[in-house]
């Protein structure tokens, strides 16, 4: 079933937030994103690429990633035969990083794919081991404990399974405090975005007492090493994010104890490929997974949704509903969870949603076709 990828589609969207999301590296209030797509033989794929406006999160920002697709890995698939989307890889692989960008190319085509076998992606990628995802939520950093947990609550209210606040120095201690005296019973995690060093470690220790179920990335974005340090002086389990971009890297912090759960994000490892291979290798160790997020809309939202819906994803992830962050979504209907909190899949070919193409149209910042 071999196909030919005929041209690649770059748009640039600009959508502003519900409200402004903020980590230990900034305050976000819009989001400007590369959305692409990969016809074929009168068909479409459609991919997201998960960059931020600005090299914080990683090295990646919308700008690199527009080039890096326009001028390195979209010319190195027009024109040539695949016979299935782990091709992309191969073609690819020999651009140093630029993970998101290469990401967002390769689950276009992963999802073109699945629309040439008119099947789910969620089923060709090898998933459905759940037909609903438990879902949590991110929350950014408030302007107050108060607005803090108001909108826990407000998470809880709507289901949500799980909660994840973004901490930092100053931010991290008291506030967990303050979240477990009101809410003693929650499933609750802390993500530091890298934003601690080992000279931390008392103030990480002080967080044990409040059961978390996992404190996220708390050293910097490339360690394992001093990770695993860490991991051995908490009772809290790490789980690591930015520093894991490939199954390999995973394969050397499990082995070093630097971690007991990992994040798996589609842009950061470069694509449904490795993430499938990462997800494998957790498994095989016995180390559970869930899906990480990055503001997507609502392509990247449903491409979440089906690699969530593979075995080991067995932890509340960040996918949650359109409605959390955007006024207006790219995909018809919008993801909604239900009032347990889950996603359901959606059988239709490919992704799953239909594409709002009035309303992308309007937000359009730039264009460009390769072929």
């Amino acid at each position: 079933m071999s196909f030919t990828v005929e041209q690649v589609v770059l748009r640039q969207i600009k959508m502003p937030l519900v409200h402004f999301f903020e980590t230990s590296f900034g305050r976000t209030y819009e989001r400007h994103m590369v959305i692409v797509e990969v016809r074929s033989e009168g068909l479409s794929g459609w991919g997201e690429v998960t960059a931020g406006e600005n090299p914080f999160y990683n090295e990646e920002w919308t700008e690199s990633a527009w080039r890096i697709v326009r001028d390195y890995a979209a010319p190195r698939l027009t024109g040539h035969r695949l016979d299935s989307a782990l091709g992309v890889n191969a073609r690819t692989a020999h651009i140093r990083g630029h993970n998101m960008a290469r990401g967002g190319l390769e689950a276009a085509v992963w999802d073109l794919e699945a629309r040439r076998a008119n099947a789910p992606l969620w089923k060709h990628v090898g998933g459905g081991s759940r037909r609903e995802i438990p879902c949590g939520v991110s929350i950014g950093i408030q302007d107050s404990i108060a607005q803090l947990l108001d909108k826990i609550e407000t998470e809880l209210n709507a289901g949500y399974q799980r909660i994840k606040i973004k901490i930092k120095p100053g931010w991290d201690i008291e506030v967990m405090r303050a979240v477990r005296k009101k809410f003693p019973d929650i499933l609750l995690m802390g993500d530091a975005n890298s934003a601690y060093t080992l000279d931390d470690i008392g103030r990480l220790k002080a967080l044990d007492e409040f059961n978390l179920m996992m404190l996220e990335q708390p050293l910097a974005h490339d360690e394992i090493i001093d990770h695993a340090e860490l991991q051995a002086a908490l009772k809290t389990p790490i789980c690591l994010d930015e520093c894991l971009r490939n199954a390999h890297q995973a394969e050397q912090a499990i082995r070093m104890k630097a971690c007991r759960i990992i994040n798996i994000k589609l842009g950061r490892v470069g694509g449904f490929g490795e993430a499938k291979r990462l997800h494998d290798v957790a498994q095989a160790y016995g180390i559970p997974v869930w899906c990480g997020g990055m503001l997507e809309a609502g392509i990247g939202r449903a491409h979440n949704v089906a690699l969530a819906s593979m075995a080991n994803f067995t932890l509340p992830g960040d996918v949650s509903a359109s409605k959390r962050y955007w006024k207006r979504d790219i995909i018809e209907p919008w993801v909604e969870t239900t009032a347990a909190g889950t996603i359901a899949l959606r059988d239709e070919p490919g992704f799953g949603y239909a594409i709002d193409h009035d309303f992308l149209k309007s937000i359009i910042v730039r264009e460009e076709t390769v072929a």
